[in-house]
Formats: C-alpha cells, sequence, structure tokens
C-alpha cells in the first residue's frame, strides 16, 4: 500500500509479512492532515478489505481518487470572477439609484447607515479570526487614516450622486485608478511612465468634459440637476471623493499583508460612523426619514452596497485584477442605463465623451498594470 507523503521513500511492513517499499506522501490539498491511502503503482492488493478509499477525497476509491497520480482536478468555472464582478458594479449601481430616490434624507446620515451595516458584516469575523480590534501598534497610524479617507471618500459620493445625474459621479470615480498611479509615484516612490501621464491627462479631459467649467464652455450649460452651482458642488466632491479612495489604496499597498483585511474594513466602519455622528449632529441633520419607503430605500442601500464589496472581494480572490479592474467598467454603463429608464434624464453627449475619455484611462491603467504584473511573475518564474 502507498501512504502518500510527499516524495521520501519509506517501507511500511505489513502484518503478515513483508510487502515491497512504497513512497509517502502528504495530500497538500486536502487541508485535513489524513494520509491518503491508494494502490502503490503496480501492486494489487490482496484482497477487497485492501481496497481503501482515499483519505482526501469524498469516499471515492483510488482509481477515481482527485489526487491520485495522473488525475486531473476539477477545473474552477471560467469566466467566475468577472461574473462576480459585474454582478457587483450591478448591485453598486442599483444602490446609488436607490441613493437618488431618497428624498429627505441627508448624504451623511446615508453614509451613517452604510457604516452599521459594515461594522454588523465585519464584527463576527474579526472575533473569528481574533484579529483585535485596533490592530498592530505600527500600522494604527496608517489604519486610522485609511478608516478617515476611505469613510469620507464613501460621504462625498454620495453627495455627489444626490445633487448631480447619476452617470456623471459613477464616470468620475472612474478616474481613481489614474490618481492611484501619481499618488503611489509620489509617496512609494513606485514608477510613473510617459503612459501613466497620458492616462492622467486623458482622465483630466473626461472631468472637464463632465463638470463643464463656464470659463471653457460659457454660462449656458445644459443637461444637468437643478442648478449648476449644485453641479460644481458635486463635481468637486466626486473629484476629492476619487482622490480620497486613491489614497486609502496607496495606505494598503504601504501596509500590505501584514494587517487582516478585515481589520482594514473595520477602522473605515467605526471611523465612518464617528465622523457621520459628530457631523450630523453639527448640521442638525439626524432624524429618521418620515416616509417609509426612504427606510426601505436606506436598509436597500446598505444591504446591496455589502453585498457588492463581498462578489467584488470574491472576484479579486479568484481572478486577476487587471481583469477584474477592467470589467469594473460596468458600473458606468449601469449607471447611463439606470439614469435613462428610472430617472428619465439623457446624458449629453459631453457626459458621453468624458465616460470615453475617463473609462479609456482607467482601462489603459488596468491593462498596463496587469501586464506588468504578469511580466514580473514571469521572471521570477526564470
Amino acid at each position: 500500500m502507498v501512504l502518500c507523503q510527499g516524495d521520501e521513500a519509506a517501507a511500511v511492513p505489513a502484518a503478515g509479512g513483508k510487502e515491497p517499499e512504497v513512497s509517502l506522501s502528504w495530500e497538500d490539498g486536502a487541508g485535513t492532515g489524513q494520509p491518503c491511502l491508494c494502490p502503490a503503482p503496480g501492486v494489487e492488493a490482496a484482497g477487497a478489505e485492501e481496497r481503501r478509499v482515499c483519505g482526501c477525497c469524498s469516499g471515492l476509491s483510488w482509481p477515481r481518487c482527485c489526487k491520485a497520480p495522473g488525475t486531473k482536478k476539477k477545473a474552477a468555472c471560467p469566466g467566475l470572477g468577472l461574473f462576480y464582478t459585474v454582478l457587483s458594479a450591478f448591485l453598486f449601481s442599483v444602490a446609488s439609484l436607490f441613493l437618488k430616490k431618497i428624498e429627505d434624507v441627508h448624504s451623511v446620515e446615508v453614509s451613517a447607515f452604510r457604516c452599521v451595516f459594515q461594522m454588523a458584516f465585519v464584527l463576527p469575523g474579526l472575533i473569528y479570526y481574533k484579529t483585535g480590534f485596533l490592530g498592530p501598534k505600527g500600522k494604527r497610524v496608517f489604519l486610522f487614516f485609511r478608516g478617515f479617507l476611505g469613510s469620507s471618500a464613501m460621504i462625498l459620493l454620495y453627495y455627489a450622486f444626490q445633487v448631480m445625474p447619476l452617470a456623471d459621479a459613477t464616470v468620475i470615480t472612474f478616474s481613481s485608478p489614474v490618481f492611484t498611479s501619481l499618488l503611489a509615484w509620489i509617496f512609494l516612490k513606485e514608477k510613473y511612465s510617459i503612459w501613466d501621464l497620458l492616462f492622467t491627462l486623458f482622465a483630466i479631459t473626461g472631468v472637464v468634459l463632465i463638470a463643464r467649467p463656464p470659463f471653457l464652455f460659457g454660462s449656458n450649460v445644459t443637461g444637468i440637476e437643478g442648478s449648476y452651482t449644485d453641479h460644481l458642488k458635486g463635481t468637486i466632491a466626486a473629484i476629492t471623493s476619487t482622490v480620497s479612495a486613491a489614497s486609502t489604496f496607496v495606505i494598503l499597498r504601504k501596509v500590505g499583508k501584514s494587517v487582516h483585511y478585515f481589520l482594514s474594513i473595520w477602522y473605515y466602519a467605526v471611523i465612518g460612523l464617528i465622523g457621520c455622528v459628530i457631523a450630523l449632529f453639527v448640521m442638525n441633520e439626524w432624524h429618521l426619514p418620515y416616509c417609509g419607503k426612504d427606510r426601505v430605500f436606506l436598509i436597500l442601500i446598505g444591504v446591496l452596497g455589502l453585498g457588492g464589496q463581498i462578489f467584488l472581494t470574491k472576484a479579486l480572490q479568484i481572478e486577476k485584477a487587471g481583469p477584474v479592474a477592467i470589467m469594473k467598467t460596468m458600473d458606468v454603463v449601469f449607471a447611463f442605463i439606470l439614469q435613462i429608464i428610472f430617472l428619465d434624464h439623457l446624458p449629453t453627449w459631453w457626459t458621453v465623451g468624458g465616460a470615453l475619455c475617463v473609462v479609456a484611462s482607467s482601462s489603459g491603467t488596468a491593462i498596463r498594470k496587469w501586464r506588468q504584473s504578469l511580466k514580473k511573475a514571469k521572471q521570477n518564474e526564470i
């Protein structure tokens, strides 16, 4: 009999006499620590009682064992990570639509409810993984700024969604990868090439086409919601949100894998909730929605936002970051579709042009980073 345990050879004596030499190897994919009893190549079992099942499978005999030599492992579903990305984009877009539908709730209060949902989800994970609530001493400053900047990005984005067209705010947020490359060059000394500069200029051009400042486009600006002052405030909020989100990516890259991602989300939710509560009392905006419909929307925003994060995380676990970043541009497509169908607001050609510039910029950045990671992986193999 073969006791699978690595490539080391050892003689295993049988109870009734001698057996041929066998090799020992562990089934590293089993994760159970159970040895796998399989017939040695060219050795026949003496009786039916010797035909044992493999400990790494669900009761299958050796010829059908998933870990037996020459047997292929079950392949993962192709494209599942990209499907998760599209589903995440759809959930985020629907949550943004519900945010537009809320009438009497301030964006800061919506953010507070979102933080409560985040905390309720993360708390069991912190207890299960025993990460603690403060994190390593040397990383707490980074975690604090990650939480502060991340929650600020969420609040500003929600404000932008409320005061400007849904598609416009969504498109501006997609310039985040470009700003991430720029900030990583400044603070982490990462390489910043001429291509990165070109993508940055494309993103800025797209934002200008969406904002349409009067000194470039005149005073008669069409295709906006409400006054141009609100549109400009929303644009500034969306840009600031994008830069804040890019800053959190740089901080997370600096921290690396030394901090569990649940702890990172915990800081995001706690600091965000504290900041939202303080801001609401200062602005005297804290109140429960008068309409039952708004309360339902608040719950759905929390649930859909959490679902979007879960599926995006799962996508990044089983798919490379480059394809995920490219597929995430479906956020823009869903935003345009939902805006036309449910908000009865047709985007202008300026918005479409700006969207093309920003999507081309973010996609180009993602493709370039993806190719660089593949090239680096090949070099490491050599």
